[in-house]
């Protein structure tokens, strides 16, 4: 079993990492040579982000060599038998810092035993640092922090995702979206899934869903929600399973509705006709 001490250590070494990270991504701000696609549909990586991942893990496997990482870039590195999981995305909204839209992020998550744990999400831009721990509280900057008091679908704003391959599938989550800003007094798409869950954690955003991200996306920022008070499953409301890339996340209070809205979203192609 992990303590509560042991968690501590965990939080602000992954913090370190973080701030050192985000220092390297606001001199890349701007200042980018070269802008290279990953594959099909606009995935693109940068020398930021490489530069900010030698960053992180130079710090962690400095101070934790015999645990497993997953990292966007460089993927899988460590013991691979480690209970321990260091899941990090050194620039979370890369296609944001490519156009210098200042919503991006480090995004440094610890697994243990396959469950999200510890996090930390740094935003170099505004300056502001998310931090979350199982048994700890929430904190932005140093300060508590906690989800929104919201009951009412009609009365939340939302924020969600489209995925890479949205020009591929038919399952690219437009209707989902359609269907919810009718119901809702907003959703918002960020292009940082990182940041959009810290923002759930922080009450400014009441709950956020997503499919097709990876587990560097999402890793610290359930760990934080969890801290500030908040519910993460799956679509359907059953415990989430990782592997899926799929997550409903909210202040608890929404859940059950939002849960069964999106379970029942009518097919885009109807949308003509609809009127919810």
């Amino acid at each position: 079993m992990t303590n509560d001490r042991q968690l501590q250590i965990f939080l602000d070494i992954a913090t370190e990492a973080a701030l050192a990270a985000g220092a390297v991504l606001l001199g890349y701000l701007g200042k980018l040579e070269e802008v290279r696609e990953k594959g099909r549909g606009g995935d693109l990586v940068t020398a930021a982000d490489k530069a900010s991942e030698v960053v992180v893990l130079e710090v962690l496997q400095r101070h934790f060599p015999d645990h497993a990482i997953l990292a966007e870039e460089s993927g899988k590195l460590g013991n691979a038998d480690s209970e321990f999981c260091w899941a990090i995305d050194p620039l979370d909204g890369t296609t944001n810092f490519a156009h210098q839209y200042p919503c991006f992020a480090v995004s440094i998550g610890l697994l243990i035993a396959g469950v999200p744990q510890v996090g930390v999400i740094f935003d170099p831009y505004r300056d502001e640092l998310f931090r979350g721990a199982k048994g700890a509280i929430a904190t932005c900057n140093r300060n508590p922090i906690g989800v929104s008091t919201t009951a009412e679908l009609s009365k939340c704003l939302l924020v969600t995702g489209f995925a890479y391959d949205r020009r591929e599938t038919a399952d690219n989550n437009y209707a989902e979206f359609c269907h919810l800003t009718h119901l809702t007094q907003g959703v918002r798409r960020s292009g940082a899934a990182a940041l959009d869950l810290a923002y759930v954690a922080s009450g400014r955003i009441d709950g956020y869903w997503e499919r097709g991200i990876s587990l560097w996306d999402i890793a610290a920022g359930i760990a934080i929600l969890k801290a500030a008070g908040g519910q993460v499953s799956a679509y359907d409301g059953s415990p989430i399973d990782l592997a899926t890339g799929r997550i409903l996340a909210t202040n608890g209070l929404i859940h059950s509705s939002l849960s069964q809205e999106l379970l029942q979203v009518p097919p885009l192609s109807t949308w003509s006709h609809y009127n919810p």
